[in-house]
């Protein structure tokens, strides 16, 4: 279900292949068309992880939801309905699936992407920082050790489709997300025009 690239193509009639880096994943969407259209597709990534790899683990056990959540990230990073070209780099998929797998892993994963976009505002830095940060909390929490596992797999995965993401931080040519600044500049701007005038 490659929701940036349908998303995208029903609401703006266009193709986000040929827009910004190119990715049809909830990054670029936002950082093209903004919120209204990049949360959403945050939202079905995730769940596109989440749901398969919940139920699986619910009905049958860790096992079987690491399995479904492996599938829904690999059906992400190469989509059936984009006859198996290029997709996103999975990491919401891969935060869902392991919501619904390892709930506290999950969490504990977004917390540290949380921590490190608030800090540096790149969404590449905060995402493979959040994946690598998966196994170690696995091992924490002591969960089995297929889901440990899945946790290395998952962070190798990531870090490899961000080479290039890598490459640009390196050499200091990454883009910032502007969300913090737009936000900090419109809540400044609603501030002076709520303050009483001091004028005579």
């Amino acid at each position: 279900m490659p929701w940036g690239y349908w998303l995208v193509r029903i609401f703006r009639h266009q193709d986000i292949r040929t827009l910004g880096s190119g990715n049809i994943g909830a990054s670029n969407v936002w950082r093209v068309y903004g919120r209204y259209l990049g949360l959403p597709v945050v939202l079905l990534d995730t769940a596109k992880g989440f749901v398969p790899a919940l139920v699986a683990t619910l009905v049958v056990g860790h096992g079987s939801g690491v399995l479904a959540g492996g599938a829904a990230m690999l059906g992400h990073y190469r989509p059936l309905f984009m006859k198996f070209r290029k997709g996103g780099k999975m990491v919401a998929t891969t935060g869902g699936a392991f919501l619904g797998v390892a709930p506290l892993v999950g969490g504990a994963g977004a917390g540290v992407w949380i921590v490190v976009f608030v800090v540096t505002r790149y969404p590449s830095l905060a995402s493979m920082v959040g994946t690598a940060s998966l196994p170690l909390w696995s091992w924490l929490l002591g969960y089995p050790w297929p889901v440990t596992a899945f946790s290395a797999f998952a962070a190798l995965a990531v870090l490899a489709l961000h080479g290039a993401n890598i490459g640009r931080l390196w050499r200091g040519e990454e883009n910032r997300s502007q969300l913090w600044r737009r936000w900090w500049r419109k809540s400044s701007a609603d501030a002076r025009d709520a303050s009483p005038s001091t004028s005579p």
